[in-house]
């Protein structure tokens, strides 16, 4: 009985041997999976921040004492400073003295009720004091909490300038206009970052929070791969292993790794959007789908929203369209950007996307069941610079801008007049290039 014992036990330790040795070796490739999946992220802070480096416009990101955590080099060119000269200061340094104590009392309002808030300050540049339109908004935790504010800023200096140049020469006129343009692409840009910011942050929190219970599962194994390597008794090691509660931490690995890798997933589906959406900006007239074009115009607009109402794409599941597709995607995205704005506070809100093929021509419209353009406006309505937003909203190009791209591709952007509530917008576009 007693060989029988031995042999048992022997056997049983041979088997809790081959355990561990698969269990390090598992932890390892999850480590090797973890390191690749880091790569990953580096690569992503590494295009964010080309992103960030290449907006026109000013972002600063506070504390919630205003001081300074983060500058992009548009800010830090303005007020003639290197970043590091910037961070740890409060935002307020930066204005001209009159506007200071104003836009310290914004910025703790905001930090207050945590809603967003616009304000215009001189800020003090090299070339003497300059008017920026800040919008800010409350930067939140993952428990909802005011942990400072983000502000994003619009020099009106040289639009002003610009207003003032238009009267004196034609020529000069299409210059400014020429800038303006970019401009608005720059704040399209801006606005999509709100979303973007937001749709990364729930992923990129997960792995992190599953980093963490990685790292913890694992310092409790090495504590017990210490005392195997020791020498340890059966019985000690059994009962470490109850007091590590290494077979609960063991179910959980398996979570803990699907949880990152599913995080992962959608940060490198968020990237290949952006890059998609970046690549697709220029280039040579070609044939391209129109109903995939529509769906992702919808979804980047969707993203930069707070509300929860869906914008729904209907007609046809493929229509194939010709021309620049990342020029056509950003008259969608302004159609789309509008509809939302119409339908803010509106109950039951609806914005709709629908599709057609009609006598050689794709046609998409973007309708919305918002209070509708006046028949007083609707002749000015792609004039440039014309916009029925509050100031500082809107700069007036958008339609005029979306208008002009859908006459140089061929088709047409006009304003239905059958649209029995809100607003109704038709894009014709050609299925095919002409010889």
């Amino acid at each position: 009985m007693a060989e029988e014992a031995t042999k048992f036990g022997e056997e049983a330790w041979v088997d809790v041997l081959e355990a561990v040795d698969k269990t390090y070796a598992e932890l390892v490739d999850y480590q090797e999976q973890l390191e690749a999946r880091n790569s990953e992220l580096t690569l992503l802070r590494s295009f964010l921040s080309s992103v960030m480096s290449s907006i026109h416009d000013f972002l600063v990101v506070t504390e919630r004492d205003c001081r300074i955590t983060d500058a992009n080099a548009s800010f830090c060119a303005a007020i003639g400073l290197e970043s590091d000269a910037v961070i740890g200061r409060n935002v307020t340094d930066f204005m001209c003295e009159t506007d200071r104590q104003p836009l310290l009392h914004m910025l703790q309002a905001v930090l207050t009720a945590k809603t967003g808030a616009t304000v215009e300050a001189d800020l003090a540049t090299e070339n003497g004091p300059d008017p920026v339109e800040f919008k800010i908004a409350p930067r939140l935790d993952r428990r909802k909490r005011v942990i400072g504010v983000v502000l994003t800023g619009r020099p009106l200096g040289e639009l002003r300038r610009a207003f003032s140049d238009l009267e004196e020469s034609h020529e000069e006129l299409k210059q400014a206009q020429g800038q303006l343009v970019r401009n608005e692409k720059l704040a399209s840009l801006g606005r999509l970052l709100a979303g973007v910011a937001h749709e990364l942050n729930n992923p990129i929190s997960f792995v992190y929070a599953n980093t963490h219970a990685l790292e913890k599962y694992l310092d409790r194994f090495e504590t017990y791969f210490e005392k195997v390597q020791a020498g340890a008794s059966r019985a000690e090691l059994i009962e470490l292993r109850k007091t590590l509660k290494l077979d609960r931490d063991l179910r959980n690995l398996r979570t803990a790794i699907e949880g990152a890798r599913d995080g992962s997933e959608r940060v490198r589906s968020i990237v290949e959007d952006l890059r998609r959406l970046s690549s697709d900006g220029s280039g040579e007239f070609a044939m391209f789908d129109l109903v995939e074009t529509a769906q992702m115009s919808a979804d980047w607009v969707k993203r930069g929203i707070k509300s929860d109402f869906e914008i729904k794409v209907e007609g046809v599941d493929r229509c194939m369209a010709y021309g620049r597709r990342g020029h056509i995607q950003q008259v969608i995205m302004n159609l789309v950007q509008n509809a939302v704005d119409a339908v803010t506070d509106v109950q039951d809100a609806t914005v709709i996307l629908n599709l057609s093929l009609e006598e050689g021509r794709a046609i998409l419209t973007v309708s919305d069941n918002g209070p509708g353009i006046p028949d007083e406006v609707r002749t000015k309505i792609f004039d440039p610079f014309f916009t029925t937003k509050e100031v500082g909203d809107g700069t007036g190009l958008g339609l005029s801008i979306s208008h002009k791209i859908a006459e140089e591709h061929g088709g047409a952007l006009t304003l239905e007049t059958s649209a029995e509530r809100g607003a109704c917008f038709r894009l014709e576009l050609p299925v095919k290039g002409t010889s």
